[in-house]
């Protein structure tokens, strides 16, 4: 009965309670228990049923899905793919978890009802039960086969419901054990979906991993079918983490990506989008914005609610009437506000991280798919006889628009830098008339790859930081409004000063922009300057020319660097005006507040208010940066946007297959951009079988396969082209970094017959035999390990083997021997592989084809001749049998050994360091920005630590001077603020001023010392590649010293140094936190020790994996490079066998490799965050209930409540960040790594000015030279002596080591052993550069650089305009070039024969005593080559001339002759009397 009448009570109480309406309540809160008020009760009941109303809504919405934008939409979503996986409908049965949540739902809803009868009786009471209602309706009616998120949020509103309402009640009693049961329902069915994976139970798993099973390459990330609870803890890392813990992680360790991360799906939905490239990114990850941006708010709101939490808290502390109970529970709020923010953390990085990395994988694809399809502008370029190249004819590289000399301090570098700016801000203000806009250039590899690997980068950044555009100046208008609830009006002068900051900041923007702007040219110059010293490398030292090329690409280096340092003053500025803007702005408002409106700053207001302010300082000083990167990214997607806008490749009017025949009616063509024609009034058509197009060098034999190809712009005229794919062999050959076999089949199927036939067709036998593995070689980049001959040989037989029914072959005879050449006429040309086969031959060598072609095709100065066979030609090219059978015999024996062969390895793997990054690796980055200016920047930080300290400690003791009426404590020099307030308003501004140019002072010292490591780094990185050994050239591709030149270097450059900053930070803080607090409140440090430890913990767990896939993506990052690189050089060969979507999809492979390292990388970053933010969230609560516990007055609490929390993010960040360090770092470890290369000896002898005289002999004493100690000698045991002031050929097969011979000259290559001696020195003694500046290489395939023809001819600038105009004149004097004519880089606007003429004549000019020719008149008809041979005679007729050539006339013209055969010396002597010995010396020559 007692019982009962307690019961009663209770009862009539509540409803007593309840009984008042909602509109009655005008109190939400009890601040001084803590809890919400009872009339609020009623209105957190309807939270349930208003989500349960919001998840019906969500589902009737779906009818209107049709309607939907389509940004809104998942833009790639996984469904059942084929007729397979489509269960019968009966088959489909929910989940077992399905009905569980159907048990628990009728449960909670009985429960529900029961506490109706139970509890008071009023409307409100009702609603939970309605929720309950449509959970039920919803698992019955959906029977959902996945996790539910909108079933999740009602139970939670449920259970929190319940919790709210049992808060109410002091006991509990028995009438409240059916809220208990509701409440643990609605958690059993919060439980249940928490453990129900998200994926769809009909879609196929054999391709996701499990979830906590080892990581494999083989299967998707468990990504894919995670529960939420998995997705929440991110504990499906677990694997891959405790992998990278015990051994080194390798990248089949990896999981695949996941299922909507995979390029191939992303390029496919994102080329099919319209508009420009900016809408079609928005469109594409539009949704993923929106969640960022959302999420992001969440977490901003928890954010502001720690200050007001915090002034709650100390209000309680300080009120007599309040019970620690309900200082505790404002802790505990805000431990639950920092683990919402944590988990929102989780899920923002997660959008974030795929916005970030699908718009970083769809804009990469799509400027490969570009490349692939735009027209190659300036292909070609008239002789002018202007200057075209912005230099004068002496050629200098001086910086014309501003640079000066570098001071050999930063100190003095950046005087002149200041003098500079001023220069170039100057004419921003002044008018200026409106100029012609200045049509953009098409874009250079240089640019491409820029694009590729900066502006994407920058653009795709901005998806990921998004929602700091919303962010960032939401939470700054919130904290200033919260700072308004604190101090009323006051702080609107203080805003009035932020603006007036602000205002400046935005004219500092406008002058950094334009800088940036000029910045990314002057890095697409740079880029496209290292490209090509790069690429040009072997030459350039051949001729003794890398250390003038490397002073020009350290010029533009320099500019870069300047205008870098430009942006640097702008930015460090903004941050000051910032800095001292915020702190103006409390300033400012506690002066109006204290000294205008008379009122005090208690404790309880001044540290929630100036934690509000350092909120709003922290808003407001990322909005410069903010504002800075998205002008940034909008210059890069200007860059972007123009690139796509390129024209693209003129599609001809193609005919179907069969239909007819390749034909040209009346037509002319220009090379893209030129005005010009090429070719002129052409009337061709091309029958099945072999015709034969001849002409001078520069005749136009080249633009007609362009033509015939599409590369060319039709101007006039008819052009019927079959839609098929043709057979192109390159005049230069292109081949790529894989075996011979792969490179010869490019993807066909392999048919042993018909590939064996292939090779023994193009003469390829025998050098199969010669390579240790056969036809599975690796033959290096662009067929390094290769010969000319061998090189030639196999992209013809790329052409031959494919299905192609035209073929056009490019001068492929012009490298090859005369036995070789006469070898692949016979058996090819006139062999069964061409039957029936429309072959068009672009040859000089016209003789070996007498018989053979159906239609001589003449081409002079553009127009065309067709000429037919002569009767006599008929049967002239008579073979022997034998030699047929013996090559059959020779394939058969060879079978066996290629069939077994194993690819070796050409190209070195490239190297990844494990563990963590090495101190010394540290030590070479702070070495090379300068101790002393180190030393002065950690000077400068701890002094403004000392100031951030004394000025936190100022705010206490300000604060608490209100409570007494005399000065006391460290600030007693002061009045009480209660008496005079005016002197700590003036000391407080001091602190302003002086932290605001310390905090400048020290982004200034840092920026420096960064530009200083990244300069000093740079130019030795690039010294040493420019001195390596030239077996470093073989074994490393372009792309991977591309990588670490520029994307390696670009992060050194960058925010490196900022990095380093924030590290010194976060120790300094760290250390002085731990000094505090020792000497306030000893009793946190136990704790703080505890808290330290469990970061520490997490920390080893995460690094050592983070680590590794940090460097697999930089590894992976090569790769890419590579083939932007390559696609660029190969691009008509691609095009003409319509590769274009083999070459797509292998980049998107490439790209899914590169991201997934990344993927996983940020994935473990969100794995790492959501623990340090749980821990970090506990040092609140823990520090209260000491503060509590311990009784220490609310003014310490608040100063050690802060330094604790400063102490907690000092370590958390210090984790953080030094992660991120090492993440960084690993691009200088990369970049490091080129300062430890093997350089070349540069000889110990000087050898004399006059060294080496004209009467100085050749010497070759028992010489053996390999490539590298595991391959077979390129020269065995030669003994050789070469005459001074001799002609001397030297010929062999392809393959014999001529070309080994001929280098060995320059000491590239150290014999084995044995001497080389020139006029008696032994040249692996002399000084290289002196041997080099002195005996003159000239390649079959010599490099161009891009700039005038002088620049080409004399880049040192050491002859005068008359002697190169006089070599000009001579080697090319039909060719109307002039020193003006423009020459683009690599050649590209000339022919092979016109190349090696410019080569020509650049050696002519160089008249050294040793002159070596290999096959540098190779690819010029037989008139002009004789007449170079009677210039040379006549023009260096002391010199020793050695050429490398196949042609019998070379031998007829020279003195001397070797013979080389397999590396060995056949035999040597006077070239008359070998000619004279017998045939076996004529069958190898023309």
């Amino acid at each position: 009965m007692a019982s009962t009448q307690v019961s009663m009570s209770l009862r009539s109480w509540a409803v007593s309670q309840y009984a008042q309406p909602i509109s009655a309540c005008h109190k939400i809160w009890d601040r001084q228990t803590a809890r919400f008020t009872p009339c609020f009760l009623p209105v957190i009941s309807t939270i349930p049923a208003i989500l349960g109303a919001l998840v019906l809504l969500l589902y009737s919405l779906r009818l209107l899905d049709a309607y939907r934008p389509r940004w809104t939409k998942p833009f790639v979503e996984e469904t059942k793919t084929s007729p397979d996986e489509l269960r019968p409908i009966s088959s489909e049965r929910p989940l077992p978890a399905t009905w569980g949540l159907l048990v628990v739902s009728m449960v909670g809803l009985t429960l529900q009802i029961i506490t109706l009868f139970l509890g008071p009786v009023n409307t409100y009471s009702i609603y939970p039960s309605i929720a309950w209602v449509i959970t039920i309706a919803i698992l019955v009616i959906e029977r959902p086969r996945a996790a539910s998120i909108s079933l999740l949020t009602v139970y939670t509103g449920l259970l929190l419901e319940r919790l709210f309402a049992l808060s109410s009640h002091r006991y509990i009693v028995a009438s409240n054990i059916p809220s208990v049961l509701a409440a643990v329902a609605a958690l059993l069915g919060a439980l249940v979906i928490m453990n129900t994976p998200l994926r769809d139970s009909a879609l196929p798993k054999d391709q996701i991993s499990p979830v906590f099973t080892t990581p494999t390459v083989k299967l998707r990330t468990p990504e894919d079918s995670l529960t939420p609870w998995q997705y929440m803890s991110v504990s499906w890392l677990a694997p891959l983490i405790s992998k990278g813990m015990t051994r080194k992680v390798e990248d089949e360790d990896v999981w695949d990506l996941g299922w909507e991360f995979k390029h191939a799906r992303l390029h496919s939905a994102f080329r099919s989008l319209q508009g420009s490239v900016t809408k079609r990114l928005l469109v594409a990850n539009g949704t993923d914005l929106v969640r960022t941006t959302a999420l992001d708010l969440i977490q901003l709101i928890a954010t502001l609610s720690t200050p007001v939490l915090l002034q709650q808290l100390l209000t309680s502390m300080r009120d007599p009437d309040s019970t620690n109970g309900a200082t505790i529970t404002y802790a505990s709020l805000s431990l639950l506000v920092r683990l919402i923010s944590a988990q929102c953390g989780v899920f923002v990085i997660w959008y974030q991280r795929r916005a970030y990395e699908r718009s970083r994988g769809e804009m990469i694809t799509m400027l490969y798919e570009k490349t692939l399809n735009r027209k190659v502008m300036g292909a070609k370029q008239e002789p002018t006889n202007e200057q075209s190249n912005g230099h004068s004819n002496t050629e200098t590289n001086d910086d014309t628009t501003g640079t000066f000399e570098i001071s050999k301090s930063w100190h003095g570098y950046l005087q002149g830098v200041l003098h500079t700016l001023w220069s170039r801000i100057r004419p921003l203000f002044a008018k200026k008339p409106k100029a012609a806009k200045k049509k953009d250039d098409p874009a250079s590899m240089g640019k491409i790859l820029n694009l590729m690997r900066n502006d994407v980068y920058e653009v795709s950044q901005r998806f990921w930081e998004f929602s700091d555009i919303i962010t960032k100046p939401t939470g700054a208008i919130f904290a200033t409004l919260l700072i308004w609830k604190m101090l009323g009006w006051s702080c609107l002068i203080g805003v009035l000063a932020l603006l007036a900051t602000q205002t400046i900041n935005v004219i500092v923007a406008r002058w950094q922009v334009y800088f940036e702007q000029k910045r990314r040219i002057a890095t697409d110059e740079k880029l496209q300057r290292i490209n090509q010293f790069i690429e040009s490398i072997r030459h350039l030292r051949w001729y003794g020319w890398q250390d003038a090329w490397l002073k020009g690409v350290m010029e533009s280096r320099q500019k870069e660097l300047h205008l870098r340092v430009i942006g640097i003053i702008f930015q460090t500025s903004m941050t000051f005006l910032l800095k001292f803007g915020s702190g103006l702005f409390p300033a400012v408002a506690f002066y109006a507040f204290t000294k205008i409106t008379k009122k005090p700053l208690h404790v309880e207001l001044i540290f929630p208010a100036i934690d509000l302010f350092n909120m709003l300082d922290s808003y407001l000083r990322a909005l410069p940066q903010l504002i800075t990167t998205y002008l940034n990214a909008y210059v890069a997607m200007g860059r972007i946007e123009a690139f796509m806008k390129e024209p693209d490749k003129e599609q001809a009017d193609v005919v179907p297959e069969h239909v007819a025949e390749l034909s040209l009616h009346n037509a002319s063509f220009a090379w893209p951009g030129v005005e010009n024609n090429v070719l002129k009034d052409i009337t061709l058509s091309f029958p099945p079988g072999l015709t034969v197009v001849y002409g001078e060098v520069a005749s136009g034999k080249t633009a007609l396969l362009q033509a015939l190809l599409g590369e060319l712009d039709k101007t006039s005229g008819d052009f019927i082209l079959p839609d098929e794919v043709v057979g192109y062999c390159s005049q230069t050959p292109w081949l790529q970094s894989m075996s011979i076999r792969d490179n010869i089949l490019f993807s066909y199927p392999y048919e042993e017959a018909r590939y064996k036939q292939v090779l023994d067709a193009c003469a390829l036998l025998p050098d199969m035999a010669a390579f240790k593995h056969g036809d599975l070689s690796n033959i290096g980049e662009n067929g390094i390990g290769l010969s000319g001959g061998q090189k030639a040989r196999v992209a013809l037989a790329r052409a031959v083997y494919s299905k192609a029914k035209v073929l056009m072959l490019d001068d492929p005879l012009s490298a090859l021997d005369h036995q070789t050449a006469e070898f692949i006429v016979h058996r090819l040309l006139a062999g069964p592989l061409l039957k029936g086969r429309t072959t068009v031959l672009i040859t000089h060598r016209t003789e070996l084809c007498h018989g053979l072609a159906k239609q001589w095709v003449e081409l002079e100065n553009g127009r065309s001749t067709i000429h037919g066979p002569a009767p006599e030609e008929e049967n002239v090219l008579q073979r022997k049998h034998t030699q047929e059978s013996m090559s059959e015999e020779e394939a058969k024996k060879r079978e066996g050994e290629q069939a077994a062969a194993i690819p070796d390895k050409f190209i070195e793997d490239e190297h990844r360091a494990t563990g963590g990054v090495k101190l010394r690796v540290y030590w070479r980055y702070i070495k090379a920005g300068t101790l002393l200016w180190w030393s002065i920047a950690i000077v400068v930080m701890s002094i403004f630590r000392v100031f951030d300290i004394a000025s936190g400690w100022f705010i206490k003791a300000w604060g608490e001077g209100y409570d007494y009426d005399h000065p006391r404590g460290s600030f007693s020099f002061l009045p009480p603020p209660g008496q005079n307030v005016v002197p700590w308003l003036v000391t407080f501004f001091l602190f302003v001023t002086g932290t605001s140019i310390l905090y400048w002072w020290t982004y200034l010292i840092m920026f420096g010392v960064g530009y200083h490591a990244a300069k000093t780094i740079f130019k030795e990185a690039l010294d040493r590649v420019a001195h390596a050994t030239f077996r470093f050239y073989d074994v490393t591709p372009v792309g991977r010293l591309m990588n670490r030149l520029t994307s390696d270097m670009n992060t050194i450059d960058g925010h490196l140094s900022f990095i380093f900053t924030i590290v010194i930070w976060q120790v300094v803080g760290w250390i002085s936190a731990v000094v505090i607090i020792l000497s306030a409140a000893p009793s946190f440090l136990a704790f703080g020790v505890v808290l330290s430890a469990g970061f520490v913990y997490y920390f080893r767990m995460y690094l050592p994996t983070s680590q590794t896939l940090r460097r697999l993506e930089m590894v992976s990052l090569s790769p890419l490079m590579s083939n932007f690189g390559a696609l660029v050089e190969g691009l008509t060969t691609v095009r003409a066998f319509s590769a274009q979507p083999r070459f797509q999809a292998h980049v998107i492979e490439v790209v899914d490799n590169f991201q997934k390292n990344d993927h996983f990388y940020w994935s473990l970053q969100a794995w790492l965050g959501l623990r340090f933010s749980m821990l970090s969230a506990s040092a609140t609560l823990v520090m209260t209930l000491i503060a509590i516990y311990t009784g220490i007055s609310p003014g310490l609490t608040a100063f050690v409540l802060v330094t604790a929390n400063k102490f907690v993010m000092h370590t958390e960040m210090l984790c953080k960040i030094y992660g991120q360090l090492e993440m960084d770092f690993t691009s200088v470890e990369r970049v490091v790594e080129l300062l430890d290369l093997e350089e070349e000896k540069r000889g110990v002898v000087d050898p004399p000015a006059h060294w080496p005289t004209y009467c100085g002999d050749i010497v070759f004493e028992d010489v053996t030279v390999r490539y590298a100690p595991n391959l077979e000698p390129a020269l065995q045991n030669i003994t050789l002596r070469i005459p001074a002031g001799s002609h001397t050929a030297v010929i062999g097969r392809t393959g014999s080591g001529k070309s080994t011979l001929a280098l060995s000259l320059l000491a590239t290559i150290v014999p084995e052993s044995g001497t080389i001696s020139i006029d008696g020195v032994d040249i692996s003694t002399v000084n290289k550069q002196a041997l080099r500046n002195r005996v003159t290489f000239l390649a079959q395939e010599p490099v161009l650089f891009q700039g005038s023809m002088r620049k080409n001819l004399d880049p040192l600038d050491e002859y005068s305009d008359a002697a190169c105009t006089s070599v000009l004149s001579k080697i090319a004097g039909n060719h109307a070039w002039s020193l003006t004519t423009a020459i683009e880089g690599g050649g590209k606007g000339l022919s092979q024969g016109q190349r090696q003429l410019v080569g020509l004549a650049r050696a002519m000019l160089r008249r050294s005593p040793v002159l070596i020719m290999d096959e540098a008149t190779a690819s010029i008809d037989f008139e002009t080559a004789q007449r170079i041979q009677e210039v040379l005679r006549n023009e260096m007729s002391e010199s020793t001339v050695i050429t490398v050539a196949h042609r019998l006339e070379a031998v007829k013209s020279a003195d001397f002759c070797v013979v080389l055969g397999k590396g060995k010396l056949v035999k040597a002597g006077k070239a008359a009397d070998m000619l004279r010995e017998g045939s076996e010396l004529r069958e190898m020559l023309a």
